[in-house]
């Protein structure tokens, strides 16, 4: 373990960066590098989520000099979060969206951030790998889009990053079999109906991967099993780019400048080069110089920026002369499934994320769909529960029933592979927001392939429930996890940018978020963009003439 830690320390020192109690080091922020709008560095991020964080800290160490702007506020996470759910809502994106289709997606607490850390400040802590035929699924499957790289090019950087969250949970059997860097978490009632359950029916399961520490690492405490992930983990156990990467990127003069809302994306007409951003940052107006941009601000914001950001050159907006900008946007379908039991369950004394399976994970030719779906346990804490309930049709006194039946019920929520398809896309809005800017319009309608899947996954979990000894089960469907939008391809007639993230028009402009995914897989997003965003620092810190 000595020489786990050390590797791991040479790479990135922000565990060993908090207080000894574990907290932030305010000294970083106070003498963090400052550049001036004028310097021309050498490059400037947009956005400081599991993509920007990473890039910012490998590219940092590398001794690039670095401005990282992000439209939030620097946390703290000793005064800013809080165990309540409805305290919480600061940690969202909630500017103005538009959204519409057969099937709108509402945007907000489950695929959203804003603030340094993004949206993983807000997120359950779940890191599963993709598996090898994710990138591949046009030719396993006929179905979505083959990427133009391949597991193989992303593994090195999957261990990179388990690494240093670090990541706890059992050894994994699906995709490629793997290991974790610490043990599994102990589980609690509800991981523990899901684990009885499974074993009725014969469905094998595996306890976490989740980016919480199971003990001390570094400064990083241990969990001390609170339940509230989704609120912003006060102790600092569960790992986001605020914690695991930033203070390293501080320490190595990157400059992160919070509250700074990036408007456009500056372009030379002549050279066709990227020069900088502009920005809002205090009601001022302002343009960092820069001689390279990438730009990390998601799969709604990333789009909206490209085309905010017009030119003489590119009418239709950056980087859009094939009109790939905002297109194949997709999410997971993400249903929930809830089961009475006589005893107490208690789910909320865990994190959310336990026990998981991925034994539906690929395609089943005996199935009338492609691909497939992977279940976790969720643990709703009561105001989401809530929400669970009334979308049932239970109001009033009813309502109440339910609420105070709260620590009888197990949860489970799947997550199933949606495809990509052109329709569902960003485009502008005429409403404007308080930046000036167009405010984001995004159209979502599933696909056939899409519903099956939904049917499918909730009939196995209602079926593990009921196996395990629930007395009821109650069912929402919900979507999560945005990704594409900027999607990565083997030419500029498919996609945005190219397999090492820099776009085919401008080739100073790199985009290395979850805009760029070409397919979701059935796993949750964060850490195939961190491990790309790895990658894609990692070539640029040792890039030929041709990067």
């Amino acid at each position: 373990m000595k020489g786990f830690h050390a590797r791991t320390r040479a790479r990135n020192e922000s565990a060993w960066l908090l207080t000894p109690r574990g907290g932030l080091d305010y000294r970083l922020r106070h003498d963090m590098r400052r550049f001036e709008d004028s310097d021309e560095v050498d490059l400037v991020v947009i956005g400081c989520g599991a993509g920007g964080g990473v890039l910012t800290q490998r590219l940092a160490r590398a001794g690039w000099r670095i401005v990282t702007l992000d439209a939030g506020p620097f946390w703290d996470p000793e005064t800013d979060w809080v165990s309540d759910e409805a305290g919480s809502h600061h940690l969202y994106w909630t500017e103005p969206r538009v959204i519409s289709g057969d099937d709108p997606v509402p945007l907000g607490s489950n695929n959203s951030g804003r603030g340094v850390g993004g949206s993983m400040v807000h997120y359950a802590g779940y890191v599963p790998r993709f598996h090898p035929s994710d990138f591949a699924i046009r030719t396993r499957d006929g179905v979505g889009a083959d990427w133009p790289i391949s597991y193989e090019d992303m593994r090195p950087f999957y261990e990179e990053i388990e690494a240093e969250l670090p990541v706890a949970g059992e050894d994994w059997p699906w995709g490629d079999p793997h290991r974790y860097p610490q043990t599994a978490h102990q589980v609690s009632g509800n991981g523990e109906m899901f684990q009885r359950g499974a074993r009725v029916l014969g469905i094998e399961t595996r306890v976490g991967p989740v980016a919480i520490s199971n003990g001390r690492f570094g400064h990083r405490p241990h969990c001390i099993y609170r339940g509230f992930c989704l609120q912003g983990c006060k102790v600092n156990a569960k790992a986001s780019p605020l914690i695991t990467h930033v203070p390293d990127a501080l320490a190595h003069g990157a400059e992160i400048r919070a509250d700074a809302m990036v408007t456009r994306i500056g372009v030379d007409e002549r050279t066709g080069r990227a020069t900088g951003v502009h920005y809002v940052h205090r009601g001022v107006e302002r343009f960092q110089r820069a001689r390279m941009v990438a730009v990390a601000g998601y799969s709604i914001e990333t789009p909206r920026l490209l085309l905010n950001s017009a030119t003489k050159r590119f009418p239709d907006g950056l980087c859009n002369d094939h009109d790939q900008v905002g297109r194949y946007l997709m999410v997971q379908g993400a249903p929930q499934t809830a089961g009475r039991f006589e005893a107490e369950v208690r789910m909320w004394k865990a994190p959310p994320p336990e026990v998981s399976s991925e034994q539906f994970y690929e395609t089943d030719p005996t199935k009338p769909y492609q691909r497939g779906y992977s279940i976790q346990t969720v643990s709703p804490q009561p105001v989401t529960w809530a929400e669970h309930i009334s979308a049932q049709g239970h109001f009033g006194a009813d309502l109440r029933r339910y609420m105070s039946d709260y620590p009888h019920w197990a949860c489970l929520g799947a997550l199933c592979e949606f495809l990509p398809l052109p329709g569902n896309r960003v485009t502008l809005d005429d409403q404007t927001d308080r930046h000036g800017m167009p405010v984001a319009h995004f159209s979502y309608s599933m696909g056939d392939n899409d519903k099956a899947l939904m049917k499918a996954a909730r009939g196995t979990m209602e079926d593990i429930l009921r196996a395990a000894g629930a007395q009821e089960v109650l069912t929402i469907e919900r979507f999560a996890h945005l990704v594409g939008g900027a999607r990565m391809a083997s030419n500029e007639h498919d996609g945005v940018v190219d397999a090492t993230c820099r776009t085919f028009a401008i080739p100073n402009l790199y985009i290395t978020d979850g805009s760029v995914l070409p397919t979701q897989g059935s796993a949750n997003p964060a850490l195939t963009i961190m491990a790309n965003a790895a990658r894609t620092a990692h070539l640029l810190a040792h890039r030929t003439p041709s990067l």
